[in-house]
């Protein structure tokens, strides 16, 4: 079945990024949205998708999310339909979604398919539970990439993930007082959610300006 998109953005844009959304949420969400859109207004071509699992929301027969690696042939897939892109094309998604593109992207890197990989809180381990980690293959990954997490996201806070030994390809933005959607609290931290959604706009326009001149 083909993937059905939805694009934010120019089409004459130089890079498209191809996002997932999280295990519990839509790719229209209220956060991947304001996400798309923030992307967007810096000049990116934005696509998203939907695994197959999501289907159900509609019809209010969703089922529960499957294992991360059941769905990396959709992943693949979507790479698939999207088909070829005008300049480089960077994967990733929100939470869970950035996680299975994290799976597929050496493979893809080195099929030289895709530039880079853009991971928005990326789920370390589940809450409560931070020694369940999902690293493993964060430690050798080739593909460039970079990760925009909140300060104190319960998936994976900066004392944490400093003990992960992640792969030196790897680059994490760290925004202050951001919670697994980025969204910080504005009265402790001083910024909103749109500040922190430009930070990861700025942040990727400059990383992709470095490993896709």
């Amino acid at each position: 079945m083909a993937t059905n998109f939805l694009f934010d953005g120019s089409e004459d844009a130089r890079v498209t990024i191809l996002l997932a959304h999280g295990a519990g949420a839509p790719m229209d969400s209220a956060s991947m949205n304001a996400t798309a859109r923030a992307l967007a207004a810096a000049g990116f071509r934005v696509a998203r998708f939907e695994f197959g699992y999501m289907a159900g929301r509609r019809t209010g027969t969703r089922k529960p999310p499957p294992k991360a690696e059941t769905v990396m042939p959709e992943y693949v897939a979507a790479v698939d339909d999207l088909g070829p892109t005008d300049g480089p094309l960077i994967i990733g998604g929100k939470s869970m979604g950035g996680r299975v593109a994290s799976m597929v992207a050496d493979a893809l890197h080195d099929a030289g398919r895709i530039a880079g990989l853009l991971c928005l809180g990326y789920p370390f381990h589940p809450p409560g539970r931070p020694t369940q980690l999902r690293t493993k293959h964060l430690i050798g990954l080739k593909t460039p990439a970079l990760i925009c997490q909140g300060t104190r996201d319960e998936f994976g806070v900066p004392d944490e993930v400093a003990t992960y030994g992640l792969s030196p390809s790897i680059e994490v933005k760290w925004l202050e007082d951001g919670d697994h959607d980025l969204k910080p609290r504005k009265a402790i931290s001083g910024f909103s959610t749109a500040d922190h959604l430009k930070t990861v706009a700025d942040t990727a326009t400059a990383w992709v300006g470095r490993i896709a001149p």
